[in-house]
């Protein structure tokens, strides 16, 4: 099983270092830090969210908010 650093960097070397060829290092750094920012964090199960992803309990949060407006 792996851990949760040897995940994350599975994941980063799948979807980041191994789409392209990357010609700086700050396009290589911009790239990791949009993924880490824009995807990961956005996707990842949290503790602080009942084990929900950002996406899911933002989504829970929301209707009930549009439903009683």
């Amino acid at each position: 099983m792996l851990g949760v650093s040897q995940s994350f960097f599975a994941l980063l070397q799948k979807n980041v270092l191994n789409r392209q060829r990357w010609h700086t290092r700050h396009d290589l750094r911009i790239a990791i830090v949009t993924w880490t920012e824009r995807t990961y964090h956005r996707r990842r199960r949290q503790q602080r969210l009942g084990r929900l992803t950002p996406i899911e309990f933002e989504t829970i949060m929301t209707t009930p908010a549009l439903q009683a407006a």
